[in-house]
């Protein structure tokens, strides 16, 4: 699979994605944790999507089996993050 690139004037905002087998279906605890699905990482949400979807949709017969997209760009700078939500809400405000 191909990854889309970060376009020029767009930050670069990893995503990792990753799914494996679910202990029950209402948790988040994964069954066999050595057997994860890593399918990679991500320059933005876009990619991070659609190689999500394409996971999900591998394995739809499999009820316990669950992929996420994690937002590692939230915990590489936490403090950025916070920045721009609060700038963006600053900009909504009339």
């Amino acid at each position: 699979m191909q990854h889309k690139t970060s376009k020029p004037n767009e930050a670069q905002r990893l995503h990792l994605v990753f799914g494996g087998e679910l202990t029950e279906l209402d948790g988040h605890e994964f069954r066999d944790f050595n057997h994860l699905d890593v399918v990679g990482i991500f320059p933005n949400y876009d990619a991070a999507f659609a190689a999500w979807k394409a996971a999900a949709q591998r394995t739809v017969d499999n009820a316990m089996m669950r992929y996420v997209i994690v937002h590692l760009h939230k915990l590489l700078e936490p403090e950025e993050d916070k920045r721009q939500a609060s700038s963006a809400g600053a900009a909504s405000k009339p």
